[in-house]
């Protein structure tokens, strides 16, 4: 039996997502005087944060460079919130702009009618109307499960990094982490604190890069010196501090890629990792860096190099994926990886009334410029609508003042949107 949807007709903008990126373009969009509908399929804000995150987890760069537009994080919070302080910063920031999301709303699709010029979002029990749509999923929003042979014939537990919570679970247990990112990074740190032995998988080259040279946070570095400076020196720069801060990294496992660090995100997304003490534990053997899996086996993992070890778990802190694609119909704005195809700066509109929030590459950052533009962009096309809409309802008035009272039949109504 078909379930019977509720219309809703929205006079702002639809937003698909209450995490950093939604809410961003929501308080824009109220600086603007244009208000908006923000969908979200989870029961909270940044549920990414709160569901899908460990419990160690801290910002890697400065409060200041993580700050959403038009409030600043709370002057008591440490130079790196926590995971609990930013979820915290999230909840005001919504509270603030008055920002209330319709929870529990997945979006099963999105879709423009080009009959009505119209764009109708559908969930499980409503059809949103807007002439606008914001997409704000985010670039994280499903977990990315790798295909590795024989993983189903593992004989205990496999956990995605969006399911881990802390080491506690592991202690005294051998546990192989697949992917070397900050996520694996941190996971493996964690382990160890919690007398774990984690095996680290360098699948890839990655950049290992302190958190902070000369007491100031690398990234804001690298912020300042591309203001002045030609970016591939930029990168040279870092990699010559890093070597002598951290030694080099090769002969731990940790082979560098030969594109620089910023130059490598900015392609591809990859985010250099910011050490926060595992490179000391991989030093000093408590880690144990390993080559790219091979096959998983009932009791372990063999390796490409044709090592095999045994474990009692295995973390798979391989990232995320966008699911705009599962979702977004009768557009090719998006790659088949749910990313713009346009990059950044010019990935955040689309046709149609079409937009995209979070979707840069460059964190917070890329969200904030995002938000800026499209509340600036939307804000000129509803003040044109509103300003035709009140002279529609003054000929309006006029002519009921200046005219015979018309029949019932022919008074004409005027929706204000």
């Amino acid at each position: 039996m078909e379930t019977r949807r509720k219309c809703v007709y929205a006079h702002g903008p639809i937003i698909v997502g209450a995490g950093p990126s939604g809410l961003a373009a929501a308080a824009c969009l109220s600086q603007q005087g244009v208000p908006s509908i923000v969908l979200e399929r989870a029961d909270c804000v940044a549920s990414l944060w709160q569901n899908r995150t460990y419990d160690r987890l801290k910002l890697h760069l400065p409060k200041h460079l993580c700050e959403l537009p038009l409030m600043k994080f709370p002057a008591h919070f440490p130079k790196y919130p926590t995971k609990q302080q930013f979820v915290s910063y999230m909840e005001a920031y919504a509270s603030h702009f008055g920002i209330s999301p319709e929870f529990n709303q997945a979006v099963a699709e999105a879709a423009f009618d080009h009959s009505s010029g119209f764009w109708k979002v559908t969930t499980k029990d409503c059809v949103y109307i807007s002439k606008w749509l914001i997409v704000a999923s985010g670039e994280n929003a499903e977990p990315l499960i790798p295909e590795i042979p024989g993983m189903e014939k593992f004989h205990g537990p496999v956990k995605h990094t969006s399911v881990y919570k802390s080491g506690l679970d592991f202690e005294k247990r051998k546990v192989l982490v697949i992917g070397c990112g900050n996520s694996g990074m941190e996971v493996s740190l964690d382990l160890c604190r919690h007398n774990a032995t984690p095996y680290l998988v360098a699948r890839n080259n990655v950049h290992v890069l302190p958190r902070e040279m000369f007491g100031f946070s690398t990234f804001g570095i690298a912020m300042c010196l591309l203001k002045w400076l030609p970016l591939r020196l930029v990168d040279r720069l870092l990699l010559f501090t890093a070597n002598c801060t951290l030694g080099k990294t090769d002969k731990y496992g940790l082979r560098r890629p030969k594109t620089g660090p910023i130059e490598l995100k900015n392609a591809t997304g990859k985010t250099p990792v910011l050490d926060v003490g595992a490179l000391a534990q991989i030093k000093s053997g408590k880690i144990k860096v390993m080559e790219g899996v091979k096959e998983i086996t009932r009791n372990g993992a063999k390796f490409v190099n044709g090592a095999e070890e045994e474990f009692d778990a295995i973390i798979l802190a391989t990232g995320y994926k966008s699911n705009v694609p599962t979702w977004l119909k009768g557009c090719d704005f998006f790659t088949e990886d749910g990313m713009p195809r346009t990059p950044f700066p010019n990935g955040w509109k689309g046709q149609n009334g079409l937009y995209t929030v979070g979707f840069t590459r460059r964190g917070l950052l890329g969200t904030a410029s995002d938000a800026f533009k499209i509340a600036s962009d939307i804000g000129e096309d509803w003040r044109t609508m509103k300003d035709k809409n009140d002279c529609c309802n003054a000929q309006i008035v006029l002519r009921r003042r200046t005219s015979p009272s018309p029949s019932p039949s022919t008074v004409v109504v005027a929706k204000q949107t």
